[in-house]
């Protein structure tokens, strides 16, 4: 087991901002295809009208020129990014949304390039370790050189899970020791059926944020691991070992502040599979044995008899990046103090100047796409005759491609009190092929949230659909986790799976076609044949779920059984005793 008005059908002409939207329809180019969606409110008329399929095509046109470079952080592709962003928003009359009134917040950030040597010792026994094929290793605590010396423990998935009932380290004094961990949940079978994964326990085939890395790194850090080092599988992984080399083994960034360092491990990283058989082996023990003890409650953590030598030398330097942020404050003299963050992110994968043919990698899609549903839906609301009664924050964030930075600084230095957030709504890759039946929710049965977005859809007969794919964890892959993490209820969807006047396999068939061929390609460009219709139903249902939510009378929440829920009631408890 494991876990795995206006709109219209267009073509559009690729890189010319402002080209004409020529008119077809999903069959015969005997009609037009119009939008039948309706406000549930009839003030919100006027801001559906604001939301077109022009500006659509228009900022992604923009933001994936190829003058920006693919918009990397701290290039020229930002500088453009930066400056076009804040010139929109100052258009729609919105105020900065930092404390000082300002558009930007800057995020304190640091490249690192790792040199490590590593080696595990049992008695007189040294097993070598090759970099970057047996293992990757990086130190993110901003010093030079880092060295590590100390004993090994196994803690089996490495996770604390009180609405579980789960704890894999039963108060063992980690501190100091290198942690050795396995990847994912605990993959729990169903005791009625051993060929499936238990649904009440985890997920059972999704994947919970207790199945993240980072989870399993800041929780070693907070039990004063000095490593942590976690057992990489293909399987239950879905890729291969070579994608941690690449993103592990060469720069990459964090956020540079104090906190940030000390909630990490003084080094981090991943083991192949084959030599972690092998020092257990040599420790006496048995991968698959320790693997089967620890998807039990009872599992304890299991001390090797082995120690980890590890000395990584950093290349490192400070970079600097920027967050987007514009408010629309809230006309209740009360409850604009209370407000709703819709994101985007504005970054992508910049240049490679090493390939032949097409360097820039555009990110038309990815993200462009997700900033223009964000300018759309802020124009929306500024079309308003009257302005919700609590306040909107609009955040496009930096840093995503490089591990949601941009996010994880926004959460921790937010320029409103979390605690006063009623909810988060992320903007990823808007549908460029036409009009859906549905609207598929990441994260399925996690908020109140998606009770709102039903009945803002069943207005015009859509519904929602579930990620077909809940074991890959996309719900934890984006920028929203990381409000997530501090209890802020989020709603993330993608498009719709059932297209209108298309087969049952359409949905799938082009989602997958845009994975294999232009995720993270230069190919990620404007299409002449994009159909925006759909596009623009999502992004108006987004907006409608947002007044819904600006104008109602209670708080989304997270549902039971939420990792995110604790953290949530907590926060709500401290607002209500001030």
């Amino acid at each position: 087991m494991s876990r795995r008005r206006t709109p219209l059908r267009m073509t559009v002409r690729p890189m010319l901002v402002g080209a004409a939207l020529l008119v077809g329809c999903a069959g015969d180019n005997s009609s037009v295809f119009a939008d039948p969606h309706t406000p549930s409110d009839p003030v919100l008329g006027v801001a559906y009208d604001a939301i077109t399929a022009d500006d659509l095509l228009r900022h992604v046109q923009v933001l994936s020129a190829d003058s920006l470079e693919g918009r990397a952080p701290t290039t020229i592709g930002e500088e453009k990014t930066v400056r076009y962003l804040e010139s929109q928003f100052r258009a729609m009359g919105l105020s900065g949304g930092m404390p000082d009134g300002s558009f930007v917040q800057y995020v304190t950030m640091r490249a690192y390039t790792p040199h490590p040597e590593a080696s595990f010792h049992i008695g007189s026994r040294q097993l070598p370790l090759a970099f970057p094929n047996d293992y990757v290793v990086v130190s993110r605590q901003g010093q030079p050189t880092v060295d590590v010396d100390a004993e090994m423990v196994f803690v089996g998935y490495g996770v604390e899970a009180p609405e579980y009932g789960w704890d894999d380290f039963k108060n063992v004094d980690l501190s100091g020791k290198v942690v050795l961990m396995l990847i994912n949940d605990p993959a729990i079978p169903d005791p009625r059926d051993s060929t499936k994964l238990d649904s009440t326990m985890f997920r059972g085939n999704a994947m919970t944020y207790y199945g993240r890395w980072t989870y399993k790194i800041e929780t070693a850090a907070a039990r004063g691991a000095a490593a942590a080092l976690i057992i990489h599988e293909t399987g239950p992984a879905g890729y291969p070992f070579s994608v941690a080399i690449n993103g592990w083994s060469r720069e990459s960034f964090d956020i540079d502040t104090p906190e940030q360092r000390a909630a990490r491990v003084i080094v981090e990283g991943w083991l192949r599979q084959g030599p972690a058989e092998e020092l257990l082996s040599a420790a006496g023990l048995n991968f698959a044995a320790l693997k089967a003890a620890a998807r039990q409650k009872d599992f304890k953590p299991v001390p090797l008899g082995a120690r980890a030598r590890i000395r990584v030398r950093s290349e490192s330097y400070p970079v600097q990046s920027r967050n987007v942020v514009a408010m629309l404050p809230g006309s209740d003299s009360l409850l604009r103090k209370e407000y709703l963050i819709y994101t985007a992110h504005w970054d992508h994968l910049g240049r490679d100047t090493s390939a032949t043919g097409d360097q820039i990698f555009n990110g038309a899609r990815d993200n462009a796409s997700g900033v223009s549903q964000l300018l759309s839906i802020a124009k929306g609301f500024t079309a308003l005759p009257n302005r919700p009664k609590r306040s909107v924050i609009f955040a496009a964030l930096t840093g995503e491609e490089k591990g949601m930075l941009g996010a994880r600084y926004f959460a921790a230095q937010p320029p409103v009190p979390l605690s006063d957030v009623l909810a988060g709504i992320n903007l990823v890759r808007f549908n460029t092929w036409g009009r859906t039946k549905d609207l598929m929710v990441i994260g399925h049965g996690s908020t109140t949230l998606e009770d709102v977005l039903n009945d803002a859809l069943a207005a015009s007969g859509r519904g929602i659909v579930p990620d077909p794919e809940p074991e890959k964890g996309f719900f934890y892959r984006s920028s929203h986790v990381e409000l997530a993490r501090r209890g802020v209820p989020v709603l993330y969807t993608h498009h719709g799976l059932q297209f209108v006047d298309r087969d049952s396999a359409f949905g799938r068939q082009k989602r997958d076609e845009y994975t294999s061929r232009d995720f993270h390609q230069p190919s990620d460009e404007v299409r002449p044949d994009w159909d925006l219709a759909g596009a623009v139903a999502d992004t108006r249902v987004m907006l409608d779920v947002g007044y819904r939510i600006l104008m109602g009378s209670s708080w989304p929440t997270w549902k039971p059984g939420s990792e995110f829920k604790a953290q949530r009631d907590a926060s709500l408890r401290a607002r209500g005793s001030r």
